[in-house]
């Protein structure tokens, strides 16, 4: 399949790193984590296929071409190899260019994602999407906001605006990730990355728990490290905005010296 020309918003100067978000929102909920890395690096902030607006899609669409998108877009901005951080459904495309593409790739942040499901997950996973195409966002979005932030900070303003881009979303990019998500394999694969790689995980994430992530992505890449950030989510990059900042901030001035 032909990879999609992505929307990105780009930063700073100096060595690349490229944002990839979570299913359901865009390149602009990264809260202060671009500007903070834009002191020292040129930062892109894409908009997976189907999401913000980069160009709509539909299942079936394999994961795999959601990290040939972010490849072409690498190669588009010029500057050499990109450490990638990617939350949630990003993580897990993350994980995808660095098996894939490891040429482009200098460094992987990989938060609140695995790299592998049971099978028996994989139909729930695909009926998230499922459940949009037959009800609309609508259907979606409580369920989506109690996966993702702690109870005690649903009620806010950034909630909110994370509730509303939820509602705006075109559902077939919507259930095209999800059965993308569903799809998902890595974890066989991990083993060939040979990147500096940071894996955070959220101490009160219920979407994607802490064990996942270490016995998924941790443990099946040589010598990734493993960060939990307490008291964070899912959503760590809203909610525990300034911990998460610092985590992804301090791993990559660490791994350009």
């Amino acid at each position: 399949m032909t990879a999609i020309r992505l929307h990105g918003v780009a930063e700073g100067q100096g060595p690349l790193v490229v944002l990839l978000h979570p299913v359901g929102l865009d390149g602009g909920f990264w809260g202060s984590l671009p500007a903070s890395l834009s002191s020292a690096h040129r930062v892109l902030s894409l908009d997976l296929a189907g999401h913000g607006v980069s160009p709509s899609v539909s299942r079936p669409r394999p994961i795999e071409d959601y990290a040939d998108d972010v490849a072409g877009a690498i190669r588009e901005a010029g500057g050499g190899r990109a450490a990638l951080v990617g939350l949630s459904f990003g993580g897990m495309v993350a994980q995808m260019v660095a098996i894939r593409h490891p040429e482009l790739v200098s460094a992987l942040v990989a938060c609140g994602c695995s790299g592998d499901f049971p099978e028996p997950v994989r139909p729930m996973l695909r009926e998230r999407g499922l459940i949009a195409e037959r009800d609309g966002m609508a259907a979606v979005a409580d369920q989506t906001i109690a996966r993702w932030f702690t109870e005690a900070f649903s009620e806010t303003a950034a909630v909110l605006r994370v509730r509303q881009r939820l509602l705006s979303n075109d559902v077939t990019g919507w259930s095209a990730g999800w059965h993308a998500i569903a799809g998902l394999s890595a974890t066989p694969r991990l083993g060939e990355v040979t990147v500096p790689t940071l894996a955070i995980a959220g101490e009160m994430d219920v979407a994607t728990p802490q064990a996942v992530t270490e016995a998924t992505v941790v443990r099946a890449i040589p010598g990734a490290r493993f960060c939990v950030l307490p008291g964070a989510p899912h959503m760590m990059q809203i909610e525990a905005e300034a911990a998460f900042t610092a985590a992804v901030k301090g791993f990559l001035m660490e791994t350009a010296r």
